[in-house]
């Protein structure tokens, strides 16, 4: 869902490696969709974040079958469908329990269809993936949720991609400095600090303007953005380099896979949850 690639090679690319124009088109195509499910029907979007997900656990699985682990897909998507919808309609009780409810769905399910260590094995991968996908997603859902939730979305969607499309072209252009060279050589700090920029620049706008909020609000949601969705891409590049991929998958063109690109949304989606419940606990 977030718009542009963050691993662009610094100095070496213009582009980062990637299709840039079918990267642009492909990423303003969904946020044309995130906005419409948004706006026209916000359980239009419930159900778009559901089939992300689910297409995310799919590349995940395939991933780690690689290492001979295999996910239980079957109640990892049957979880995620009752993970999204109970955050939507009963809140944040309601989202932990269904995740409970999932990881013992996955724990059984493996229990009768493997023994001994293997079980144990597949079955905390899919405990871990439950927790990675269906449950930071369930945030949003939170954030839909609210009276103003459809807007709430945005500025989270919105904040996601500028921390991910400056770290883009600053890293493109200007990076020097690697930022974590053992695990993603491709970023760096003069990208990081991209992130930062355009990043708290939508926050200040999205805060104050979008949502009313007071511009430390803004601010805070401006500075941690890149920080989460940063953190939240450099684990999805660890995953990537245990299981030797360069991308999760090739559904999204110029893209790589869905998870490719829900990999900063994922870790964002709590923050931005807690910050605005605490800020803005009753919107109208």
């Amino acid at each position: 869902m977030a718009d542009l690639p963050v691993d662009a090679e610094p100095r070496t690319s213009s582009t980062g490696g990637r299709d840039l124009p079918k990267a642009v088109a492909v990423g303003v195509g969904l946020l044309v969709v995130v906005v419409g499910s948004l706006f026209l029907w916000k359980p239009a979007f419930v159900l778009f974040a559901a089939v992300a997900v689910c297409a995310a656990l799919w590349e995940l699985a395939q991933a780690f079958s690689r290492r001979d682990v295999h996910l239980p897909l079957a109640p990892l998507w049957v979880g995620t469908a009752g993970i999204l919808v109970s955050a939507y309609t009963s809140g944040l009780e309601a989202l932990m329990v269904s995740f409970v409810l999932t990881v013992v769905g996955v724990v059984v399910w493996r229990a009768i269809d493997a023994r001994g260590a293997r079980a144990l094995r597949d079955a905390s991968a899919g405990a871990f993936a439950a927790a990675y996908l269906p449950l930071m997603a369930g945030f949003a859902m939170l954030l839909l949720a609210q009276p103003d939730g459809a807007t709430r979305v945005l500025v989270f969607v919105l904040l996601a991609v500028a921390s991910d499309t400056g770290g883009f072209f600053a890293g493109v252009r200007f990076g020097k400095h690697p930022l974590a060279p053992t695990i993603s050589p491709k970023k760096s700090w003069e990208g990081l600090a991209g992130s930062f920029l355009l990043a708290l620049a939508v926050g200040l706008v999205g805060g104050v303007v979008f949502l009313d909020e007071p511009l430390w609000v803004g601010f805070a949601l401006g500075v941690a953005t890149p920080v989460t969705a940063t953190l939240g891409d450099l684990a999805e590049s660890l995953l990537k380099r245990d299981m030797e991929l360069k991308d999760m998958g090739t559904l999204l063109p110029g893209h790589g896979g869905v998870l490719d690109r829900l990999d900063s949304l994922l870790l964002t989606a709590p923050f931005v949850y807690l910050l605005l419940s605490v800020s803005l606990p009753a919107a109208g």
